[in-house]
């Protein structure tokens, strides 16, 4: 069985998607639509902007969404068995397997990139990646640390990444080097994404999901709070509103996937990290990446 994974933020590089305006004509009438939906020309910023410019939030977010999607529609061969994505790459499967419109989809994604960055805006707070422990001591030391630091992304077995206020993840680290982490290393990142700390944007991204029309999905979605296989559009729904301030279970997401008879996967989007990681959680598995047709 075949399974389609979409990236998260992070995965974005100048140029992504240009080969496809260029050469399709029904991608570039998307390209269009994006930018007149967003009121600013994004395509510019993708195809010739710099790495600055990429990384601001309310960019990326977007920049990521619409050339996965775009990509997936471009694909005349696109017959997923299920679907999956990485934190922001779930909106991205989601409306590449028909949940919801291209339009709707984007507009919900604005929404929640401008929710996060206000949201990161209220307090300092960070992420960082830690290597080499097991998932239940990070748990732990989390868990004993003054202040809020929760696990964020659960990426691959000995990789996860944690979330919270500068001080506590500063904190964490000391302490999962001290339990032997090879690495506890806080990221350059705009704030503590999928925790505590991002209630205010799970409020506000709640009142656009409810207003969304949600359809049933094409295939099955494994949606990132709890990594279980979802087809009903209320519950999907549900999940998507949960997702900001829930921890991003890819590695059990994956596992759960190969469990249900996925065999290959397909990375659909800029980067290749998903690939990488789904060989690293079974090796067994095929996986690659797709960035063009």
């Amino acid at each position: 069985m075949k399974a389609y994974i979409f990236p998260g933020q992070g995965a974005q590089f100048v140029g992504m998607g240009k080969d496809l305006y260029d050469n399709f004509a029904q991608a570039k009438e998307m390209f269009e639509k994006a930018n007149d939906i967003l009121g600013f020309r994004i395509t510019d910023l993708m195809f010739a902007g710099t790495d600055v410019d990429l990384k601001q939030t309310k960019v990326t977010q977007p920049a990521i969404f619409i050339h996965s999607v775009i990509l997936a529609k471009s694909l005349s061969d696109f017959k997923p068995d299920m679907v999956a994505g990485h934190s922001l790459g779930e909106f991205s499967a989601l409306v590449a397997v028909d949940t919801m419109s291209f339009e709707a989809g984007l507009k919900l994604v604005a929404a929640r990139a401008n929710a996060m960055q206000k949201a990161c805006e209220k307090e300092p707070s960070t992420m960082a990646a830690v290597i080499g422990l097991e998932d239940a001591k990070v748990e732990e030391i989390c868990a004993s640390v003054d202040g809020i630091v929760v696990p964020a992304n659960y990426n691959c077995p000995g990789q996860l990444v944690i979330s919270g206020t500068v001080s506590a993840v500063e904190a964490a680290c000391v302490k999962l080097k001290e339990a032997g982490a090879r690495r506890a290393l806080v990221l350059q990142v705009g704030g503590a994404f999928h925790s505590p700390l991002m209630e205010s944007a799970r409020i506000e991204l709640k009142t656009a999901i409810e207003s969304t029309q949600f359809a049933t999905p094409a295939c099955t979605v494994y949606q990132n709070v709890d990594a279980k296989p979802y087809t009903d559009a209320n519950a999907i729904k549900e999940n998507l509103i949960q997702q900001l301030t829930s921890p991003v279970r890819w590695t059990q997401t994956v596992q759960n996937m190969c469990a249900d008879g996925a065999t290959r996967f397909v990375e659909l989007g800029p980067g290749s990290v998903l690939q990488g990681l789904v060989k690293k959680i079974n090796s067994n598995a095929e996986a690659e990446s797709k960035q063009t047709i």
